[in-house]
């Protein structure tokens, strides 16, 4: 089995959650962080994982403190566009095309606290529900049994989608003001209007049901009833009488409307309210949370209200129907007492929850192969179950949370309590790695980490480290010595070191850098940094890759176009005569087995005259652009201006003939890099997005592909079509592989040519797959399997397996099924993953990190929970 190397001394330290929005079709959830940075999340196409899709790097100066999700679009774009108000007071949007984002109103002079959008639905027309947009232009009836009250009527009401053709936005600003701004198709927002200012902050802001009227939440403990038409306050509602407080020290954080007229506030004092708002009359008041009511949100048909706050809880109100009395004859009287009663809560988080949101983000069900059968077992029945897979399908609505401890929690809305909530991003913010095996600076592998404002170099001292007996379970500590740093003021993008371990290059949203790495013998293995010039013409990257001969650098600009560079270097003083004879022996014959392509033969010409190699002195001076790649559907488009997504990941293959090249949406690009033209272009694999990806040691022409549906493909890309293993295992895939635990975040293959294997891993679990192997279903079957924690090197558990055979249990943490004979292998991880990378067929490099370490290098403090019996 694999030995393990684990390294865990880096720095994480993700940032906390601030917003989140739903798009307008309920497939994409954005989450905006305090560093400035937007996550935009899908659940893939199959019966589960969640895929982050994109992200965009922000400024950590200009804070978001709202986000909106308009269906508004160019040409009715279904995700529609993302705006953002700050704390700087700028209204912004955020291209999900380009990946940047660009300021649409300069700042107002104060703080945006919140946003609302104007609704753009009518009344209801009938039964049955759709959420706000139809899924797979299907109506889902969900008027199930198990909706979690059989007094209550869980349908949910269809409404006709008619839009506005410039729906408003209206903010809540830091000096009292109430600010409309209308949305069109162009690219600014036009002010409007604002209402009359009034003293205390603007905290929170909402618009009616039907669109009409405009509430507003201030820091002087008052909502405020507004008609936007008419510019003027037609009532206001003292919060702090029917609460725990009142007075200047109120304030008022989220409000929400919904259809039957009640108006829900969340304020300081830790109580959730409900009012008339057609008299602006207390309804029911609630305070069941210990601290702050920060967000408040509802499900598709407003009979359910979710709170959190910064206890940490997440708190469920359910509308319920009871009736006032009965007649002499024991019939009910028609009148009917609506409540809202609290029905339970859910504590996931550990920090303060700053966020919640409704989506349906499920938009397809994958059929699954039929599977044998093993042996049923018994087990006890648990309180909470927690198997995300049993209510996570095809319209059935989600709540998600998210605040202080960098986590995004799914739950669902209408099974509550029913359900543990199922974390989506167990590694939230992962710190990107990569490992130099063969490195020409005579020392150890070379481990990059890239932090977000750092990145540092380490050499990996793995000689006098032995395996002991047993030490496979958790690993033996790879010890590091560093070998460089880099910091940086902006944000790091991107970064990649050469296969020769002495040149790296690493990209802001403002620099495109390119260091040379140089050890001297005594220096004692510390290392000198030069940096070399590039040139102007070339923009910051989204994505870089090094040749594995470092020949080549093949930069993704944001500008959406490839470009292809070739160091330049100068030879050393002392690199000496017979240097340069070998040197020129070696070009020689390389001509000679060069393709008959005269333009391929000067550019490899010009490549091995610059590249470095173990037996070369060398001195790099600068970077030329070589070749510049237009992704493109179609070869006649090639010399048309880009016109497809940006590049998020590049993979090389070893040989370095093909590169293949992926935007954020699944589309792959692959280039021969020996005619420097576009070979072929694969269009998205069932609508998925690429996860991962990589070219095998054993076959260079094969590029093996992960998607966030949990599939794996296999492509000949010299002939363009799917490989063998590809076309008879990718559409019987194992189950509980196409369930595997955590989006998949990379591939590693060993460096032998003469393994077919590859490492599949996400943060919380591994999967070895052998691609010379069948999936075989029938060995993978719960009868023959046997049960593992952690195990990657000995595959045991707990140092023996002589115990008695225990039922397989969904992922939820620790346990992962496996078999020896079987494929498809899974093992699992107690600490979140971040990188994994072959250091030899039989031994991995596991780059991790305890979430209770992250969690303590938190600016904020967990929430304190009194424990039973202190």
């Amino acid at each position: 089995m694999l030995q393990q190397y684990k390294y865990s001394s880096f720095e994480w330290k993700p940032s906390p959650v601030v917003a989140l929005a739903t798009s307008a079709d309920d497939s994409q959830v954005a989450a905006a962080r305090e560093d400035g940075s937007l996550e935009i999340w899908l659940v893939a196409p199959g019966s589960v994982g969640w895929h982050r899709q994109l992200v965009i790097q922000g400024d950590s100066d200009a804070r978001v403190t709202s986000l909106v999700w308009c269906r508004t679009g160019v040409k009715g774009e279904s995700a529609g566009r993302l705006l953002a108000s700050g704390i700087d007071g700028t209204m912004s949007e955020w291209d999900l095309f380009s990946l940047k984002r660009k300021t649409l109103v300069d700042s107002i002079g104060v703080s945006i606290w919140q946003m609302a959008l104007q609704p753009q639905s009518v009344a209801p027309t009938g039964s049955g529900w759709i959420s706000r947009n139809n899924v797979n232009g299907e109506v889902v009836d969900r008027n199930s049994d198990d909706s979690g009250s059989d007094e209550d009527d869980d349908s949910v009401e269809v409404h006709d989608q008619s839009l506005l053709e410039n729906p408003c936005i209206a903010v809540a600003c830091d000096d009292g003001c109430i600010r409309m701004y209308s949305i069109s198709d162009e690219d600014d927002l036009t002010f409007n209007k604002s209402m009359p200012r009034v003293g205390g902050r603007a905290l929170s802001i909402t618009w009616s049901h039907e669109g009409k009227l405009i509430y507003s939440g201030s820091s002087d403990g008052i909502i405020r009833c507004w008609d936007p038409k008419h510019a003027h306050e037609v009532y206001r509602i003292t919060v702090g009488l029917g609460g725990l407080g009142s007075g200047p020290k109120l304030c008022v954080w989220s409000l929400l409307a919904l259809s039957c007229g009640t108006l829900v506030s969340a304020d300081s004092t830790g109580s959730v309210q409900f009012w008339d708002s057609h008299h602006g009359t207390l309804l029911q008041a609630h305070t069941l949370h210990k601290g702050h009511v920060n967000a408040l949100a509802t499900d598709p048909q407003h009979k359910r209200v979710f709170s959190a706050g910064s206890d940490g809880q997440v708190i469920l109100y359910k509308l319920s129907s009871t009736n006032s009395g009965s007649n002499d004859d024991g019939k009910p009287q028609p009148e009917v007492i609506k409540k809202w009663v609290y029905v339970g809560h859910v504590r996931a988080h550990t920090h303060d929850v700053k966020a919640l949101t409704i989506a349906v983000p499920i938009n397809q069900e994958d059929e699954l192969p039929p599977q044998k059968k093993g042996k049923k077992y018994r087990k006890a029945a648990k309180p909470m179950d927690s198997s995300y897979l049993k209510w996570a399908h095809l319209g059935v609505p989600m709540l998600l949370s998210a605040g202080d401890d960098t986590k995004i929690f799914a739950y669902s809305a209408m099974q509550f309590t029913e359900f543990s909530p199922h974390d989506i991003c167990p590694a939230p913010q992962r710190i990107p790695g990569q490992l130099v095996l063969n490195s020409a600076l005579n020392v150890a592998p070379i481990l990059l980490v890239q932090g977000p404002y750092r990145i540092d170099v380490f050499a990996l001292s793995l000689k006098n480290v032995v395996f002991e007996k047993g030490s496979g379970k958790s690993g033996i500590l790879a010890p590091t010595k560093p070998l460089a740093q880099f910091p940086n003021k902006k944000k790091t993008v991107c970064s990649t070191i050469s296969p020769s371990g002495l040149f790296l290059s690493y990209s802001t949203n403002v620099k495109l850098n390119l260091v040379e790495l140089q050890i001297s013998q005594s220096s004692k293995g510390q290392g000198s940094v030069v940096r070399r010039k590039l040139p102007p013409r070339i923009p910051c990257a989204h994505s870089m890759v090094f040749t594995p001969d470092s020949s080549r650098l093949i930069i993704s600009g944001q500008d959406r176009l490839i470009y292809v560079s070739i160091p330049l270097f100068l030879p050393s003083a002392d690199s000496g005569f017979g240097l340069l004879l070998l040197f020129c022996f070696i070009v020689y014959y390389s001509l000679l087995l060069l393709p008959r392509s005269i333009h391929f033969k000067l550019a490899f010409f010009l490549a091995f005259l610059n590249a470095p190699s173990k037996y070369q002195v060398v001195q790099m001076e600068s970077l030329k652009i070589l070749r510049i790649f237009t992704p493109c559907r179609k070869h006649q488009d090639e010399d048309l201006p880009p016109n497809e997504p940006p590049i998020t990941k590049m993979f090389v293959s070893f040989d370095g003939q093909w590169l293949a090249a992926t935007n954020c949406y699944g589309d792959i690009y692959v280039f021969n890099l020996e005619t420097l033209r576009q070979h072929w272009f694969i269009s998205r694999l069932k609508g998925a997005s690429v996860t991962a990806g990589g070219f095998s040691p054993r076959n260079t022409n094969v590029l093996v592909v992960t998607t966030s549906s949990n599939e794996v493909y296999a492509f000949d890309v010299e002939g363009k079509t799917l490989c063998e293993w590809s076309n008879t295992n990718s559409l019987v895939l194992p189950e509980r592989f196409l369930n595997f635990p955590g989006e998949v975040i990379g591939l590693s293959f060993p460096s032998s040519t003469s393994s077919s294997s590859v490492v599949v891993y996400s943060s919380r679990a591994m999967c070895l797959i052998d691609l010379k192997k069948p999936t075989n279903h029938e060995a993978l079957g719960f009868a023959s399997t046997q049960l593992v924690t952690n195990s990657l090197s000995n595959g045991k558990a707990n140092g023996s397996m002589k115990s008695k055979r225990k039922r397989p249990t969904d992922y939820d943490g620790q346990q992962i099924i496996e078999n020896s004979e079987a494929n498809f292998q899974i093992f699992g991880f107690t600490d979140p993953v971040h990188f994994i990378g072959h250091l030899s067929k039989t031994s991995l490099l596991v780059v991790h990190k305890p979430w209770l370490e992250a969690v303590k290098g938190l600016d904020t403090a967990p929430v304190h929970r009194h424990i039973y019996g202190t």
